[in-house]
């Protein structure tokens, strides 16, 4: 068994894992946390990290760094992915990140953020179903992460990653390019809708979908509607990790979403603050996967690139 700290810091996230992870099995967890700190505030347009951005990120990374020492991690490891990767001033970030957590971040490349994604997310796969009373769901697994400034499709089973594909398309990148109204306009929506379709070309170019036997979800766009398809009272990642939510529900939720002004949003139970400005465009990021690749269902997985760093740190 061996203690690490995973931390991922992403375009609007940062996330922190420390977990116990022995050689082989499962993974147990210690402390699991989520701040929001839009380190990809205006990149898209700027090219730039905010210098506010920035400062948000340090303070809660800062925390975690402290939690990691606390709890006798042996290991750390922190991975940035799309928003430092489109920086002009990542070296800023970087030093930062040295200054705050004694060692660099690992900016890594779409394929990697990929890999990383799909073996967190496929590793509980089973184990979720069993929990959720249902059939273990069937590879090959296609593996979406809908994250803010880029969204990983995998292709891969028990043998490992068939092809995969990073593109840029994000909740964050989608709502400060195209979703400007409160709600959006139905032109605005259809902008967005080109946007994604556009990306979705590139990935079929690279990834053969129509191998997958299963549509994995990931990430907090992807796992916010689970729980209002599923209609919970409050966020329950258990009742969400593993569940398995219909096309037509996807649909229902997106539409909902588009059409709602944002004092409604942030009122929804389920809602975390700093997904309110964003959510629609990731659902909508979701819906429009699940049209143009014909996939009538979507497993949710609460479990991925976070759990990924974990995992392959403490093994390798």
């Amino acid at each position: 068994m061996r203690r690490v700290a995973a931390i991922d810091c992403g375009t609007n996230s940062i996330r922190l894992l420390v977990a116990d992870v022995p050689p082989v099995g499962g993974h147990a967890d210690l402390v699991r946390r989520m701040e929001v700190v839009r380190l990809g505030q205006g990149v898209d347009a700027t090219g730039r990290l905010a210098a506010e951005a920035i400062e948000r990120t340090r303070v809660v990374l800062a925390e975690y760094a402290a939690t990691a020492r606390e709890l006798g991690a042996v290991d750390v490891r922190m991975v940035a992915t799309s928003a430092t990767r489109d920086a002009a001033n990542r070296a800023e970030f970087e030093q930062m990140v040295l200054t705050t957590l004694g060692r660099l971040p690992d900016v890594v490349p779409g394929r990697e953020e990929a890999e990383l994604s799909f073996l967190g997310a496929t590793a509980s796969l089973e184990a979720a179903a069993a929990a959720q009373g249902s059939p273990a769901p069937r590879s090959p697994f296609l593996v979406v992460d809908i994250g803010g400034g880029s969204t990983e499709f995998v292709l891969g089973d028990d043998a490992g990653l068939r092809a995969a594909r990073s593109v840029d398309i994000g909740c964050v990148r989608l709502t400060e390019r195209r979703l400007h109204g409160d709600p959006p306009s139905p032109a605005e929506v259809e902008a967005t809708v080109a946007d994604i379709r556009a990306a979705l070309a590139l990935v079929t170019a690279e990834v053969p979908v129509g191998e997958a036997a299963t549509l994995v979800g990931l990430a907090g766009s992807v796992t916010t509607v689970a729980a209002l398809a599923l209609d919970l009272p409050g966020y329950d990642p258990l009742a969400i990790h593993g569940s398995r939510i219909p096309g037509a529900d996807v649909r229902r939720v997106s539409d909902d979403l588009l059409a709602m002004p944002r004092e409604q949003r942030a009122a929804l139970p389920v809602m975390h603050p700093g997904r309110v400005d964003v959510i629609g465009a990731g659902a909508l990021i979701l819906r429009v996967i699940m049209d143009e690749f014909g996939l009538d269902e979507v497993v949710v997985s609460e479990h991925d690139i976070l759990d990924g760093i974990a995992l392959r740190l403490a093994r390798s």
